[in-house]
């Protein structure tokens, strides 16, 4: 496949160009630097990151540890400011926390063990004060329906499961029926079996639900099943490598031929490694490459 260069007259956002006939994103991200101090130096976490997110997306930041994703992702639900550049929602510009975003994170422990698991869901939605106790319970009892908790409604967080304590988690998430939902590695304390389980009823819900996802993870193979995008990003300071399309794959796709070639050209750019294999060539398709050029900014070739 031969590779064409253009050379924008700005910052190039992953994914352009490939999006014409949709809406204009649910989320703009558009030259973040993001810096967090020390008690001895200031640390850069992330570079000039710009990316789009459009409604209904499984949009995943894939990178190795210590690439700045998770704070991305407290940047996007407005707990740290960039140093540079901006986030918008909706065309308005992120300033600070709000209830159109909502975090699930990987701990265990971020519910309230002296609440029951109805109780934590109707929590949030009674804090905001958008609804009314009885129309509050109504919309938990949905959702923890939906996540397969029903019978489990009166049950303390102490007796629950890893798996089923992230369900609740889930289930009070969706239930504040967020713009954006955020996960930062959400089943990467699970064993193997649970987390496939999650991953599994996570994509069933999207199929119910179609909310918008942001999904931080490490690992490619999740990655791949969980998304329908990936944003690839360096190791530490975070820097956009390339955008991968996956909405081709799902779990019973990963012991595939264009599964594994993926997964091992998604490592390659990871990590700048540039030893194709046979047959890698087909998956030039779905990469959107970023190289920066002289003035910084991005050119693309596809």
């Amino acid at each position: 496949m031969s590779l064409t260069t253009s050379t924008p007259a700005g910052p190039a956002r992953a994914g352009e160009g490939t999006r014409s006939a949709q809406p204009g994103p649910l989320l703009q991200v558009s030259g973040v630097t993001l810096e967090y101090a020390t008690p001895s130096h200031v640390v850069r976490a992330t570079h000039q990151v710009s990316f789009d997110v459009h409604a209904a997306d499984r949009y995943v930041l894939l990178g190795p540890s210590g690439c700045g994703k998770s704070t991305l992702l407290k940047a996007i639900a407005g707990f740290i400011a960039p140093t540079e550049g901006e986030m918008r929602l909706d065309g308005q510009r992120i300033h600070q926390p709000g209830p159109d975003r909502v975090v699930v994170f990987q701990e265990f422990d971020q519910l309230a063990p002296w609440k029951t698991v109805l109780q934590n869901v109707t929590f949030a939605l009674l804090a905001s004060r958008r609804m009314g106790k009885a129309e509050a319970t109504e919309r938990a009892l949905h959702y923890l329906d939906k996540v397969g908790l029903a019978r489990f409604v009166n049950a303390y967080p102490h007796t629950l499961s890893g798996g089923m304590k992230q369900r609740v988690a889930i289930a009070r998430a969706l239930a504040m029926q967020p713009r954006i939902l955020l996960m930062d590695e959400p089943f990467a304390a699970l064993d193997a079996l649970t987390r496939r389980k999650m991953q599994e009823e996570l994509l069933q819900l999207w199929d119910e639900v179609r909310f918008t996802l942001v999904f931080i993870t490490h690992s490619i193979e999740e990655a791949m099943v969980v998304g329908n995008r990936i944003l690839l990003l360096s190791p530490h300071p975070g820097r956009v490598r390339a955008e991968i399309n996956s909405h081709q794959f799902d779990l019973h796709g990963g012991g595939g031929a264009q599964f594994q070639r993926t997964a091992r050209r998604i490592h390659q750019l990871l990590f700048d490694e540039q030893h194709p294999q046979p047959g890698d060539e087909a998956e030039q398709n779905n990469v959107f490459w970023l190289r920066p050029n002289a003035d910084g900014y991005f050119n693309i070739s596809v």
